[in-house]
């Protein structure tokens, strides 16, 4: 087969690491496009050079806009690459801009269209993620789910040809480099950090940023804990924080640690260790689970609801006395999370499927 992977955002280049994986190992030509959504080193090359992704073969560099500018951008320059490469088809991760670009590029060419991570749903029609996952999935000839939850939801929208329940590529990511990042990342020497002695946060949707005073609760809340909390920050996140003069992020802080976005490794090693984590991603969500690690998510929803079993994760949006309520009297399960997410072959399963 002659495959084209289309890549822009750090959580995709996770899912595509074993994914690109299992196809060059089977023997088909991958082509990967990097639509350049995601272009700072520490949120872009520092993930294929630790993941060991090949280089992309073509990187459109079509950076930041506003929705309608990014994607329209995308979507001209990914369809002459299409016309260009003839593909057999095209595979597309999660719920970007760049994934509906992609996906909207492929169909009008009649090029059939693989969803890694098809069947996600928030029901939250305000987050720009809900719309690009949904009208992908509706462009989509390969539905790969990652939970059986994924597959019912499609179900109820009348999507059941091509749908395949494979498991989470984000699983077999840690299971591939989980072990690496224990040998070789030096992250929480670097920042003195004790294991169970810190939490970890991240903040990047829109509309936890993109208001003065929603940011500036979260901020607070997360510099009442009364606990060190380290704060990798999405580049997008520290303009605002600097447009809207929430901070002086050049002065330190005794209990808001600001850091800069950190590689996928060093990610791994500052979740396993944290005692709680706190974030309004979902693929943070989900490797908070994987490790077995107390989560609260700073959203009103999750698409992950899987992680809310047992107690793992908690929703708890963007309320400031029950973040500090929460990060104090939330109890660790008893049991550890239950395999709900497949068993760390999807990559194979994938592959598999699109050769038969």
């Amino acid at each position: 087969m002659n495959i084209i992977t289309l890549v822009g955002a750090r959580p995709q280049f996770i899912k595509a690491a074993p994914l690109s994986q299992a196809i060059r190992a089977a023997g088909h030509r991958e082509f990967i496009l990097h639509t350049g959504q995601h272009y700072d080193y520490g949120m872009s090359q520092v993930f294929f050079e630790e993941l060991g992704i090949p280089e992309a073969n073509e990187n459109l560099d079509v950076r930041s806009g506003g929705h309608g500018q990014q994607t329209g951008n995308m979507l001209i320059a990914i369809e002459k690459v299409l016309i260009r490469e003839k593909p057999d088809l095209i595979i597309v991760f999660g719920d970007t801009n760049s994934t509906l670009a992609g996906a909207l590029a492929a169909v009008k060419l009649h090029i059939p269209v693989a969803h890694v991570e098809a069947g996600l749903r928030s029901y939250n029609r305000e987050m720009p993620e809900e719309h690009n996952r949904v009208l992908t999935d509706h462009c989509s000839d390969f539905l790969f789910c990652p939970t059986l939850t994924a597959v019912n939801n499609l179900q109820h929208e009348g999507i059941t040809r091509g749908v395949r329940l494979v498991g989470d590529p984000m699983y077999d990511a840690v299971l591939m480099f989980a072990e690496k990042a224990r040998q070789h990342s030096t992250i929480l020497r670097d920042l003195e950090l004790q294991q169970n002695g810190y939490l970890l946060a991240t903040i990047h949707r829109a509309y936890n940023t993109d208001e003065p005073e929603v940011l500036g609760k979260i901020l607070a809340a997360l510099q009442a804990c009364g606990e060190m909390v380290i704060l990798p920050m999405h580049p997008r996140t520290r303009q605002k924080i600097r447009d809207f003069d929430l901070l002086d992020l050049d002065a330190p802080s005794a209990q808001l640690h600001i850091i800069e976005p950190v590689s996928y490794l060093d990610m791994l090693m500052l979740e396993q260790n944290a005692r709680m984590i706190l974030t309004d991603s979902g693929g943070v969500q989900k490797e908070a689970f994987f490790f077995a690690v107390p989560c609260l998510t700073l959203r009103p929803e999750t698409e992950w609801v899987e992680t809310l079993e047992d107690g793992w994760n908690t929703i708890i949006g963007l309320d400031a006395d029950k973040i500090q309520r929460h990060v104090h009297d939330m109890i660790c399960p008893e049991h550890p999370p239950r395999p709900l997410f497949g068993n760390g072959q999807s990559a194979k399963r994938i592959v598999s499927f699109l050769e038969n």
